[in-house]
């Protein structure tokens, strides 16, 4: 099947680590900025074509987020994982479920049954609570699918030892939490105009990307342009971070908006 390339609109919704900068009882330089690009929410995007509109995970700022960008609309949810950062904002869907009903959202099996146990209330026939939003899971794998007219790739990434779905919609792919990725699945990013990927800290992490690690996949897989998310206090200052990256690597900010 051809497509017609269409033009992406991406608004960076959070680019914080689970955690959020500032985080709660640090007072680490970098919780205390008054830089506006030094406070992140968690990790999320919003992604928008043909006056349709999707994010990528619903984490524990969502209602923050979404009244921040003042967003009237939403057409479905990918998830990336199960964990809190990423998951924890479900309940507020219900606003959107008012206007269209189910709620789609695309899901590995894993997370989808890590949703169903704690948020029984949402996904039980039996305790589906009347107030809670209604929600269509498809469950995916490394198919790509098709949604609203646009071929989207999921990409299997490890965060830790945990495998969980990245995401390539056209020539931009989107990448959060991942520590290691296997070279069939590196196969999938080739030609990308944009990555949007994980940069933890200067140290080294179990589980994430630190920021030598990202340079390090920049660097192979060579987009035209990067952009750096999911950072936590220990990357430093954004405006002095900024200074030493290559010319085509840039650190998201939250509100960030970019057109691909």
């Amino acid at each position: 099947m051809n497509f017609t390339k269409k033009e992406l609109n991406i608004t960076f919704l959070g680019t914080g680590t689970s955690q959020g900068i500032p985080m709660i009882a640090n007072n680490d330089p970098v919780c205390l900025s008054n830089d506006l690009k030094d406070k992140r929410l968690r990790s999320s995007i919003l992604i928008s074509w043909d006056n349709v509109s999707y994010t990528v995970d619903c984490g524990l700022d969502f209602r923050q987020q979404m009244l921040r960008e003042n967003i009237q609309s939403l057409n479905g949810v990918f998830f990336t994982h199960e964990h809190a950062d990423h998951i924890g904002g479900i309940d507020d869907l219900r606003p959107f479920c008012y206007q269209i009903g189910e709620m789609p959202i695309y899901l590995n099996e894993r997370t989808l049954r890590s949703l169903e146990k704690r948020f029984e209330y949402i996904f039980s026939e039996e305790f589906k609570y009347p107030g809670a939003p209604t929600v269509l899971p498809h469950i995916i794998d490394r198919t790509p699918f098709v949604v609203n007219n646009l071929k989207v790739i999921p990409i299997e990434v490890f965060h830790g030892k945990l495998p969980i779905t990245a995401f390539r919609f056209q020539d931009v792919a989107y990448l959060t939490d991942v520590k290691t990725i296997a070279k069939e699945e590196k196969e999938k990013l080739t030609n990308l105009d944009v990555l949007i990927v994980n940069a933890l800290r200067i140290d080294e992490h179990p589980t994430h990307f630190n920021l030598q690690e990202a340079l390090d996949l920049v660097e192979e897989l060579k987009p035209k342009k990067t952009y750096f998310t999911h950072i936590s206090h220990k990357l430093g200052f954004h405006k002095e971070v900024s200074k030493v990256l290559p010319n085509n690597v840039f650190l998201a900010y939250d509100g960030l908006k970019i057109k691909v």
